[in-house]
């Protein structure tokens, strides 16, 4: 007989329900795993009934993120579990059987999130370079406004440019997703800041 496989995004937040709900459904708990992706962890939950493999999908997850147990619904999961946490640093709570740290001996923290030095290296430097690349372009367009006469570079902040110069840099050598996250944040900020000087003016 054969079998089909299906896969599906959960949010952290409802792992331990959806995992209970497939324990009342006669769903059988098959195995978990975790996928590396550089900057985060992703948990893959497989459960099978009636020939479906059911996949749920959690991910992006820091790496020393915390997440709820399923072992007092699968006790078999502290297998998964435990392997997780010393290999990939994730963190269960309430674990029924928690070898805290020693399920494996290793010679390395979470071995398998570990950034090699070269790579390392390289991160640094692209953070650098775009650090420089935005300091230059700052600069530029400073000079850019004073040259052309515009009625605004009697406004232009040296001190300010070099601080939006700063700010660009540690946005470039952040992750895509937790730089939009940050520009959002600040884009808001600004929209606020401008509706109460409106305000204020009216």
């Amino acid at each position: 007989m054969g079998f089909s496989t299906e896969f599906r995004t959960l949010a952290v937040q409802s792992l331990h329900e959806d995992a209970a709900s497939r324990k009342d459904e006669g769903w059988r708990y098959v195995q978990m795993l975790a996928v590396n992706n550089d900057e985060s962890v992703d948990l893959v939950y497989s459960y099978m009934k009636d020939g479906l493999l059911d996949n749920a999908v959690i991910e992006a997850l820091p790496k020393d993120a915390e997440v709820p147990s399923i072992t007092d619904l699968y006790l078999e999961a502290f297998v998964c579990e435990n392997e997780i946490h010393d290999l990939f640093g994730i963190t269960f709570k309430g674990l029924a059987i928690d070898f805290l740290g020693n399920f494996y001996r290793v010679s390395t923290d979470v071995p398998m999130t570990i950034i090699s030095p070269e790579k390392l290296a390289e991160r640094e430097k692209q953070r650098k370079l775009a650090e420089k690349k935005a300091k230059a372009e700052a600069a530029k367009q400073a000079k850019e406004a004073a040259v052309e006469g515009s009625s605004d570079a009697s406004d232009v902040d040296p001190q300010a440019a070099s601080a939006d110069a700063e700010l660009e840099a540690k946005l470039a050598a952040m992750p895509p997703e937790k730089a939009a996250k940050v520009r959002a944040a600040m884009e808001a900020k600004a929209a606020k800041a401008k509706k109460g000087t409106e305000g204020e003016g009216a």
